[in-house]
């Protein structure tokens, strides 16, 4: 027999046949018509080659065959409805997850206090795991499943089969040391521009900021570029240079180290942070939901 012939649905008709032993009471608990019943079990018998069910007194009895294929069938129809149709449901109270997050160290102070607490009140027994890697490396990551989500700027990301969210914007602000001998409670584009730069770039690609200043046909003078944001702490505080950084960064910066914190005296296009997602994940009820926690940390 080619199971291609086989229709799904007779094999629930025969299920139902087996436990009422009745037409009419089988078409009942499906919700069918008699005739449409009676057309099915018609069917049954023309693919099994076997009358199935016969006739006696007020039943409709099984035939050996019948009955030898009883099992089986109640088998299949269970396991379509119980696990093939079977609603997907995440239940964050309850799931034992391990949510894996590409996001520079930037997103991860930003990103993971938030996502924390909200797992600690309402999914007790998830867990976070941030990845650091190459932007160019991030659409194969999200694509194998070793990523949830990518948390960030990531302009590889925005093509078919991705699909993005933005969570929140920020802007530039400028820090400096608290006793920096030449800059006081604000700089100016005349001190901005004479002044040596520290830039991070967390993969060595040309900084977002220094792509607008070259639109701008301004440049600034790089003297140290590194890979992590935090690692500007010690940095800055010890030395004149100037670093341009996202606004809350710069803001959590000052609360750690001797550093001042100055409006930026160029004014670029603010910085909107996103979460990106293959979209072989964009119905995962956990992805939904982990989808959800972030944006309503920061998009509300």
């Amino acid at each position: 027999m080619d199971i291609r012939s086989v229709d799904l649905n007779l094999l629930v008709v025969f299920d139902a046949m087996v436990e009422h032993r009745s037409v009419t009471r089988a078409a009942e608990a499906l919700g069918l018509s008699q005739p449409a019943t009676s057309a099915a079990v018609g069917r049954l018998r023309t693919l099994f080659d076997d009358a199935l069910f016969v006739k006696t007194g007020t039943e409709m009895r099984p035939t050996p065959r019948a009955a030898e294929l009883a099992e089986p069938v109640r088998r299949v129809v269970a396991t379509v409805k119980g696990e093939i149709l079977r609603v997907q449901r995440f239940d964050a109270r309850t799931a034992d997850r391990c949510f894996t997050i590409i996001a520079p160290d930037i997103a991860e102070i930003k990103l993971l206090p938030p996502a924390l607490a909200h797992l600690a009140q309402h999914a007790p027994n998830a867990r976070l795991r941030t990845l650091a890697i190459p932007r160019n490396a991030a659409a194969e990551t999200l694509e194998s499943g070793a990523a949830e989500l990518a948390v960030g700027y990531f302009p590889d990301l925005r093509k078919a089969g991705f699909y993005q969210q933005k969570l929140f914007s920020t802007h530039l602000s400028c820090m400096v040391r608290r006793d920096h001998p030449t800059i006081g409670a604000r700089m100016s584009a005349k001190q901005y521009f004479a002044a040596s730069h520290a830039l991070v770039s967390p993969d060595g690609r040309q900084h977002v900021f220094d792509q607008f200043l070259q639109q701008q046909g301004l440049k600034r003078r790089v003297v140290l570029e590194i890979s992590h944001y935090m690692s500007l702490l010690p940095i800055i505080e010890s030395t004149d240079l100037v670093a341009t950084v996202p606004h809350d960064l710069a803001e959590l910066c000052a609360q750690h180290a001797a550093i001042r914190v100055l409006p930026s005296p160029i004014k670029s296009p603010a910085i909107e942070v996103h979460q990106f997602w293959h979209g072989r994940f964009h119905k995962d009820p956990g992805h939904v939901w982990l989808r959800g926690v972030l944006h309503g940390a920061f998009g509300g």
